[in-house]
């Protein structure tokens, strides 16, 4: 049994145009929304291990002899807080990326993540354990990354 022409023509215009460019476009494009959204429910995830994680160690601390934050100093426990403030951070560039999917909003969003990163490793930063050099590394990025949002952020408020 022969199949008609029109059928043929049909099925011929339809699979030349589910694999034109805006199709593949659009694959690709829901394809990243998909990872995106994988990727938020993961940060999810790592976002209520390290809340736990906190407060397990709160609690261990305010129930050991000595009673209090004795015997750990605070530079750990700003080091778990901020912990949890970078992975709401980078929950909220995920975020941002689903709601408005721009390079321009993502850009001035992970350069803070990554100044807050920074800041976090110069503030249990342990001056026994390395050198220097770690230091002056680790201030030059805060400087770059600075001077970075600071473009970022005036090229956004002049296009505004």
């Amino acid at each position: 049994m022969a199949l008609p022409r029109n059928f043929l023509r049909s099925l011929t215009r339809r699979t030349a145009s589910s694999l034109s460019d805006e199709s593949f476009l659009s694959f690709l494009k829901n394809f990243e929304v998909l990872i995106a959204k994988l990727l938020s429910l993961a940060m999810i995830l790592v976002l209520i291990v390290a809340i736990a994680d906190l407060g397990r160690f709160l609690m261990m601390e305010l129930s050991n002899p000595p009673y209090g934050f004795f015997t750990t100093t605070l530079i750990e426990i700003f080091g778990l807080f901020l912990n949890v403030l970078i992975a709401l951070e980078v929950l909220e560039n995920i975020t941002a990326y689903l709601e408005k999917q721009t390079a321009r909003v993502q850009l001035e969003l992970v350069i803070v993540t990554s100044l807050t990163a920074v800041a976090r490793k110069i503030i249990i930063f342990d001056s026994k354990q390395a050198g220097g050099l770690d230091l002056i590394g680790l201030g030059a990025a805060i400087f770059a990354l600075a001077i970075s949002y600071w473009i970022v952020r005036s090229a956004n408020d002049s296009r505004d």
